[in-house]
């Protein structure tokens, strides 16, 4: 999905990806407090919709690409990209909500996409009431895994080093990585060139491009309970949402990450 060459952001950008990444992770953390047992997940993104556009911001995922949503909301072996519906939650599911959040100067095409401005996109994975223990281990480990990768996100360094932190990190707990998906960078569009495997390809078709100081990426592993095989679910108006092939559950957690010339800094963060 990532578009165009690397950009280098201005000090002016910076500051207002801050305030997307700022937005976009309070509205994770909304979404996530909404999670429990009987409601379904259109209330959820309806919620999280309203809680946006309340705060002066603009649900980036509104129709891109042709997403009926607000949000990307994946319960249980849905890896990720789970479109908004009447499917009410039970107590023991795991819901990942994933968001972009626009600010600026961006305008709207004629299906509502925002084009321009500057965006956010993080997601987490929470627990439906009271969850399994294996669950709740996914869950964890892939929140480890991205904060292994974040460690790598250091100017000089390159992709794969972030690649390679996520992917050693899933595997040695017994987990994997899916393929077909990847983190990616971002800025005036949603998904920017370079593209972040949560795993080091056998042939960088892509090139392993060096970070530098202010790249703005976002890291994102995505993990499977079981198998990193997938399978694609195709909705009646064409979209397609990857589950794992096996049944078993998978968990996503993402951040936005600025290079800095020392420690990375998580932009979607709001005091958490």
């Amino acid at each position: 999905m990532a578009e165009g060459r690397i950009t280098i952001k201005s000090p002016r950008q910076i500051e207002l990806m801050r305030q997307a990444g700022r937005l976009t992770a309070e509205a994770r953390a909304f979404g996530g407090s909404l999670v429990q047992p009987g409601i379904t997940t259109r209330e959820i993104d309806n919620e999280i919709g309203k809680f946006i556009k309340s705060r002066g911001g603009y649900p980036s995922c509104w129709h891109l690409y042709g997403f009926k949503g607000n949000a990307c909301i994946s319960v249980n072996d849905e890896i990720i990209h789970g479109v908004p519906s009447n499917r009410k939650l039970v107590e023991g599911d795991i819901v990942s909500i994933d968001l972009c959040v626009c600010v600026g100067d961006y305008r709207l095409d004629r299906n509502g996409v925002a084009i321009g401005g500057y965006h956010g996109d993080c997601c987490g994975t929470f627990a439906c009431g009271e969850i399994s223990e294996e669950a709740r281990r996914l869950i964890d480990r892939t929140e480890h895994a991205f904060w292994e990768g974040f460690q790598q996100a250091k100017a000089g360094n390159h992709v794969f080093d972030i690649s390679r932190a996520v992917q050693q990190d899933v595997e040695s707990a017994g987990y994997s990585v899916i393929r077909e998906y990847t983190g990616h960078g971002i800025g005036r569009s949603v998904h920017e060139a370079p593209e972040i495997p949560n795993f080091v390809p056998e042939r960088a078709t892509g090139g392993n491009p060096r970070l530098m100081k202010n790249m703005v990426i976002c890291v994102e592993p995505m993990v499977n309970a079981g198998s990193a095989k997938i399978r694609n679910r195709r909705m009646p108006d064409g979209w397609i949402v990857p589950l794992t092939a096996d049944g078993k559950l998978a968990a996503h957690y993402e951040n936005t990450i600025l290079i800095t010339d020392g420690e990375p800094e998580i932009l979607t963060r709001c005091g958490d």
